[in-house]
Order: structure tokens, then sequence, then C-alpha cells
């Protein structure tokens, strides 16, 4: 887990509050209603016994109150039939799109990723997908405005132990031009059980204790048939049971893909102001949002929020 984002901007805040005299500044609270952080599963359909399998999963997470994205290929790996999708939606799941046809060349040469690019935007379009993951991650941040997407999520925090290395450094969403990254904050299933050769929970345990803290954004991708059977069936089971306890406990947010695009952008567009009767914040969805406090300690910076609603609709 990285945190040099955060860490940045931490110490950048605590130096404008110092250097103005002042012990705290409003803002935006993250999440809406106050919540403390965010809870994201996403399941890579790979194969065509992956797929197979989706009903089986959407069923066993359904079971414990999750909901997930399903990422689709649209080409050469298996038939994606309107029933399939319309299955996911049904099941109050999101469908988005998994690159071409997942032979890990996608972003090999900037003409060939064009010309794929404007075939994958179009199955988004047919499948009415607002969402996109590279296939093995993948990723090129300078060419992703070809893609017409609302939000991506082919940018993990740290890729140590992936096939391109490089990461982002943070845990919150944050734009590409107009494009929308929810970062992969929390190791993969398959390279925590085939890589690692871990099929506790341990690892993941020590990310959801820490993404949290920084009231982040908690990211899973867990490949359908990989948790089929055997021990990778049980650790995906142990995983949603450790999840669902913890967003009761933490006040988190369960949430999809789709939801995080539409409450980030809301929350980008929004702004807090003051009058003599103190700080509210301004915009659409603000009805949701929570005014919030960064605070200067003697240890550095602590975030909170007002419990109540301080806000004007838009328009307002």
């Amino acid at each position: 887990m990285d945190t040099s984002v955060e860490r940045v901007l931490r110490a950048a805040l605590i130096e404008a509050l110092d250097t103005a005299g002042m012990n705290k500044v409003p803002l935006v609270w993250f999440w809406p209603e106050g919540m403390q952080g965010c809870v994201v599963m996403t399941h890579d359909v790979e194969t065509a016994r992956r797929r197979d399998f989706t009903r089986h999963l959407m069923a066993a997470e359904k079971d414990s109150g999750m909901v997930a994205s399903y990422e689709i290929v649209p080409e050469q790996r298996y038939e994606v039939s309107p029933d399939y999708l319309i299955m996911i939606r049904e099941g109050g799941c999101e469908v988005c799109v998994h690159g071409l046809n997942h032979d890990g060349r996608l972003f090999t040469e900037r003409g060939e990723f064009e010309r794929r690019a404007s075939r994958i935007n179009e199955y988004g379009r047919r499948f009415g997908a607002r969402g996109f993951r590279s296939p093995v991650i993948y990723r090129n941040a300078e060419w992703m405005s070809a893609l017409d997407f609302s939000y991506d999520m082919s940018f993990p925090n740290v890729a140590h132990l992936d096939l391109q290395r490089g990461c982002c450094c943070t845990v919150f969403p944050y734009f590409i031009g107009d494009l929308l990254e929810l970062p992969l904050t929390c190791t993969q299933d398959y390279t925590l059980v085939h890589v690692l050769r871990d099929s506790s929970l341990n690892l993941w345990r020590r990310q959801v204790d820490m993404v949290p803290a920084e009231h982040g954004l908690l990211t899973f991708i867990v490949h359908p048939h990989y948790v089929a059977m055997g021990r990778p069936a049980s650790l995906h089971r142990q995983l949603i049971a450790m999840l669902r306890l913890l967003i009761d406990e933490r006040h988190l947010w369960s949430a999809l893909p789709g939801e995080v695009d539409t409450w980030w952008r809301q929350r980008a567009a929004m702004r807090v102001d003051g009058d003599s009767d103190g700080w509210y914040i301004v915009g659409e969805g603000a009805e949701r949002a929570r005014l919030g406090w960064a605070v200067r300690t003697a240890d550095g910076l602590e975030y909170t929020h007002d419990e109540r609603v301080s806000a004007i609709p838009d328009g307002g």
C-alpha cells in the first residue's frame, strides 16, 4: 500500500494552515452521508468458464448484501449474449468492458491502440457500460483519452507484483482528463493465491485496515472460476464475510463503481461557501454531502465531519 499522494497533500495543507495562522479549514467530506470510506468489488470475466460461473458468484455475494461490477471481454474469448448482460443488471450489478480480446497487446502500439479503442467504445455503447478496465491492468495514461468511458479501473495503487510496474500511489479516485480513475487498492486474488502462495486473509486484512484509516477507496478484483472451488472459494467466502462486518462496523459505503463515479463527479463540482450563519455546501448532490474539516493537531492533521446536513442544492 502506498499513500504518497495523501502524505504530500497533507503536508501541503499543514503548511498552508500554519502560514495563514488557522487551525482548521472546511471541505466537502469524501463520501456521501458521512461514510468513512468506500468498498468496491469487481470481477474480471476472462473465459467462458468464468462467464458461466457468474450466476453462482452473484448469488453468493447477494446473500451477504454485496454487489459488484463484471468486466466483460467483448471479442474472441466467449459469446456475450443480451441475456447475460440482463442477468447481471437484474442482479443489481454493473457491466464494464474489459479490453477487446484480452490478448495483452492493447497498449503495444499507439495506432493499433486507437483502432482497438474505437471498437472498445462501440462495445461500451452496445453493452450500456460506463466503465472500463484494461486486461492485465496494462495502462498508458497519455492514451486514455481515446476511450469513451466515464470511469476507468486500470491503475493500481502499487504494482510491484504485476507485469507492468509503476503505480498511482493514492487510495482516492482522481481524474485523467475527463476520465475518472478508480485505482485498484487491494491485491488481486490471483496474485495472492498463485504468486504469493497465500490462502489467508492476512494481507487483505492489513490493506482493509490501512485504506479506511485514510478514508479512501477499497477496490478488489476477484476472478470468477478462480474462486469456484477449493482454497480460493473458501478465501472468497472469508473475504465477503470480513467486508460485510467491516462495512457495518466502520460505516463504509458498499458501492458499485458507477455509483462512485457519479458521486465523485458531483463532489468535484460542489463548493463550500460561508456567511454569518456558518459554512455550507452548494451544488448538485449536496443533500448527500457532509461538511468536513481538516483540523491541525499537535501530531499533524486530522479529518472529521459534521453529522448534520449543511447544504444548499444546485440552484438553491
